[in-house]
């Protein structure tokens, strides 16, 4: 869930209209403050014309994003035109001034800002002239002038570093789905091509088993539908969607995978050591996504007759092993199986080997990762 003040960002984003507005009403709100304030009998009263020509000063910052260097001339034009033509109440602070300078540093480029540095250089002593000619006041507006630009610049570079990291996510999540794609469509599809290919066979030798392939086939692929279906929701929702961030599998989900894999005739072997307990949502789901590619690269390269599969937790490890007794390395080293293994293994603090099986027969796939105690 995004926080109120992410939701407020979200919205002024998408209506930089109405934030502009906004900030303009609240900077005439704090220049209309000296005229509603009693005046001393010696100053000239505050006039209509006077506060007619303050809201000039302010009506161009509700353009201030889309043209800032060209705003800010206004607002100079208009501030002049204030100190030389009425008989008006001061400002505390030059408002106008600090929010374009501020707007100019945070979003022009820098050709705008340094011609905008040369403009205020001439301008602010300009209009301490126009006002007190002192020294103070001349300190003042220089020191408060170039704290909006740092400012502006400091968010500048905020922005900059979230739109970086906001660019490093969307890549980590284009992997991330990219890697469940591949592991849900990988697995489905080979389950289904061996007892597509299996059936025939089944079906002059022994019909029943014929029917169970088929059936096979039609629960393999509507489960790869589901699951596809569940994550192709996330993306239409942006990621925002009621459906959890993970996948759904888990451990209690391995007796029926493993049951598809033996469909296809491979015997599949399922042992747990240790007491393996429920995971957490994360890491119970790679360890499934984990189990069901290496059995998929078996099915697909290794040629093998047996499989076992295997889960022991020791001292705050989970040990995943997945042997079998075929022909050796499957998917060859850069294949995108085994390179998932590995991520999905790194991504929870562990990691990933293959090789050889016992004595040098078949391939094994072990994968250790750290569980703390009370996670599960």
């Amino acid at each position: 869930m995004r926080s109120g003040w992410e939701r407020a960002r979200t919205w002024g984003a998408a209506n930089p209209w109405a934030v502009d507005t906004g900030i303009a009403l609240l900077v005439q709100a704090a220049m209309t403050m000296p005229f509603v304030v009693p005046r001393g009998p010696e100053l000239e009263p505050a006039t209509w014309p006077a506060y007619g020509l303050t809201t000039l000063t302010v009506v161009p910052l509700v353009w201030r994003r889309r043209a800032p260097l060209a705003v800010l001339l206004a607002v100079l034009a208009a501030s002049a035109l204030y100190k030389l033509a009425v008989e008006g109440p001061g400002q505390p602070l030059p408002y106008t001034g600090l929010v374009c300078v501020y707007t100019i540093a945070a979003l022009s480029p820098a050709w705008q800002r340094f011609a905008t540095a040369g403009l205020m250089v001439v301008a602010v002593p300009a209009s301490v002239w126009l006002n007190t000619q002192s020294a103070r006041e001349l300190t003042f507006s220089l020191f408060v002038f170039g704290a909006a630009y740092v400012f502006g610049r400091l968010t500048d570079a905020r922005q900059r570093a979230q739109r970086v990291e906001a660019e490093r996510v969307a890549a980590r999540e284009r992997a991330r789905i990219a890697r469940e794609m591949h592991d849900i469509l990988s697995h489905a599809v080979s389950l289904m091509v061996v007892q597509a290919e299996a059936g025939p066979v089944a079906v002059r030798a022994a019909p029943e088993r014929a029917e169970a392939a088929f059936e096979a086939i039609s629960e393999t692929g509507r489960e790869a539908m589901v699951q596809l279906r569940q994550m192709l929701g996330l993306l239409r929702e942006g990621g925002e969607s009621a459906a959890p961030r993970e996948p759904q599998p888990d451990l209690a989900d391995l007796p029926g995978l493993l049951e598809r894999v033996r469909t296809g005739g491979l015997s599949v072997g399922y042992a747990t050591e240790g007491g393996v307990r429920a995971l957490p949502a994360a890491t119970g789901a790679s360890v499934y996504r984990i189990v069901q590619e290496a059995l998929t690269n078996v099915v697909k390269h290794a040629r093998a007759r047996t499989v076992d599969v295997r889960l022991a937790h020791a001292d705050g490890v989970l040990r995943v092993t997945v042997t079998d007794d075929g022909r050796g390395p499957q998917g060859g080293p850069g294949g995108h199986g085994l390179v998932g293994i590995r991520e999905r293994a790194a991504a929870h603090g562990g990691t990933a080997e293959t090789g050889p099986g016992p004595g040098g027969r078949g391939f094994e796939v072990r994968v250790l990762l750290p569980v703390r105690e009370g996670e599960g």
